[in-house]
């Protein structure tokens, strides 16, 4: 099989080419090897080849029934585990660990057929939304290579974009499928909470705000590997259900008709480019003109609170996984990257009383995301305020970087972090990326969907947060957008 040809094709298309012997796995890992080698050079894509784990496999496929069998895949090198293999997180501090089991969902992706032949880049533990790790160097956008494919399963959407595979493992805390998604002109679904497992090294990660999915091309490869991964485990903490006929089968289904709200303000009050002002606008007339009732609205909720409500948790949970680490590892703080400390330190001097309050607003932000979905099916809104960073754009000065060591040594980090100043940074941070963390919070569905670019070419998503258990909704909802307003075709010209 030529690259032209494989490129053209999605999971379930290679999928269904296999299983009537018009091609092989061998013959597709092979190109997928090609392009791997050919790309990944620019775009630091894939940080672990899985070579010989692959070949056994695709030479081993017997059973071509899976309904992803013989698609070549790539997984992301966090919570995706393989046992026996290498697995670091983005972080210096693990690198040449081994796990010792496989991750629930790689299981379920192998069982359904994939061939695994690689681990995506990351940042260090998952913990931004640009994919710049010190331990294995930045991830660039196929789009534009001095721009971050966003993060933190950038790897896994540069890869897909770059048409190494067709679609690629990644998971989502605040964002993390999504940002890339949306970065890479590609489209990301974030599944309901306890939908799919994070086991078995977690029964939940992040409180529950972590899940885990896929960043494809086409939305039907989505929807068969959401009917692959969805279900509790034995070790899950939550009974979660499925729609009564397959996701992959609801997408048969019209969409009935939605009443949906959008809005382009800033979920902090940061900026909005034009550019993702206008992605929304046009998605919202695209709606109407669908038949679809679509009005400006928003929830009522203070943005700021749930960021700061979003930043607490995450800096306790990335303090828990640094001091994990170094547990197992025997690793010392300088092992890691300076932001990664400078959020452990914020998170341990958050005490018990306020991370239960922290939390108690996490459900309170449900409840007012409920009430605006008991009027509206879809909130609207852009998936990122403007079209993809800089590389760079969002490290940290090194003087603010040495202050935070200084104030952490002097035992000052909890007065500094209630600060302004702190605040500040904290929603610089965020301001490209502040429209996903609700969803993680509240544990509803959402997906980018790459329906805008701008004029210098570089995508920019819409995204599309619903109630919870409405994945067959927001698939129906993509799929008529896919058809009405085709992705698939652009690709960059890498």
């Amino acid at each position: 099989m030529r690259f032209d040809e494989y490129a053209q094709l999605d999971a379930i298309g290679m999928a269904t080419l296999v299983r009537q012997g018009e091609v092989s796995a061998d013959e597709l890992l092979a190109v997928a090897m090609a392009r791997a080698d050919a790309v990944n050079p620019r775009i630091n894509a894939i940080i672990r080849r899985l070579d010989q784990h692959a070949s056994e496999r695709a030479k081993g496929l017997i059973d071509t029934s899976g309904v992803f069998a013989g698609v070549p895949f790539l997984v992301k090198d966090l919570l995706q585990d393989i046992a026996g293999e290498e697995v670091s997180g983005g972080s210096r501090a693990l690198i040449g660990q081994r796990a010792t089991q496989t991750a629930d969902v790689t299981a379920r992706w192998e069982a359904a057929g994939l061939i695994t032949f690689g681990m995506t880049n990351t940042p260090e533990l998952g913990s931004k939304g640009v994919t710049e790790p010190l331990a294995f160097g930045p991830t660039r956008n196929p789009w534009a290579l001095e721009r971050t494919p966003g993060g933190s399963s950038g790897g896994s959407a540069a890869a897909v974009a770059a048409g190494i595979v067709p679609m690629a493992g990644g998971n989502d805390g605040g964002g993390s499928i999504r940002i890339p998604a949306a970065a890479c002109g590609l489209f990301g679904l974030k599944p309901s909470r306890g939908l799919v497992s994070v086991g078995p090294a977690y029964a939940e990660a992040f409180f529950g705000g972590t899940t885990q999915g896929v960043i494809s091309r086409s939305v039907r490869d989505t929807a068969a590997s959401l009917d692959v991964l969805a279900g509790a485990t034995p070790g899950s903490p939550y009974l979660t259900r499925g729609p009564e006929t397959s996701y992959l089968q609801q997408l048969s289904v019209p969409v009935r008709r939605l009443r949906i709200g959008f809005s382009t303000a800033s979920f902090i009050g940061t900026p909005v480019h034009q550019d993702a002002v206008d992605a929304v606008q046009q998605a919202a007339s695209l709606l109407a003109g669908l038949g679809h009732d679509v009005e400006e609205a928003a929830p009522r909720i203070d943005g700021r609170q749930v960021a700061k409500d979003w930043f607490t948790a995450w800096c306790c949970m990335i303090a828990r996984e640094v001091a994990h680490v170094q547990e197992t590892t025997g690793a010392s703080s300088r092992a890691f990257e300076p932001d990664t400390r400078a959020m452990a330190a914020a998170g341990r001097t958050v005490g018990a009383t306020e991370l239960m309050a922290t939390l108690e607003r996490w459900h309170l932000h449900t409840q007012a995301l409920a009430r605006f979905h008991a009027q509206y099916d879809f909130w609207l809104t852009p998936t990122v305020s403007a079209e993809p960073l800089a590389l760079g754009a969002l490290n940290t000065p090194p003087l603010l970087a040495h202050l935070a060591e200084w104030l952490d040594a002097l035992g000052l980090t909890d007065l500094a972090r209630k600060t302004p100043p702190f605040e500040k940074r904290v929603f610089e941070t965020m301001a490209w990326s502040s429209f996903t963390q609700l969803a993680n919070i509240t544990g509803r569905p959402a997906m980018s969907v790459p329906l805008y670019w701008n004029q210098a070419g570089l995508p920019l998503g819409v995204h599309f947060i619903g109630a919870l258990h409405t994945e067959p909704l927001l698939l129906q909802l993509a799929a008529q957008l896919e058809q009405t307003r085709p992705w698939a075709y652009r690709r960059p010209a890498l």
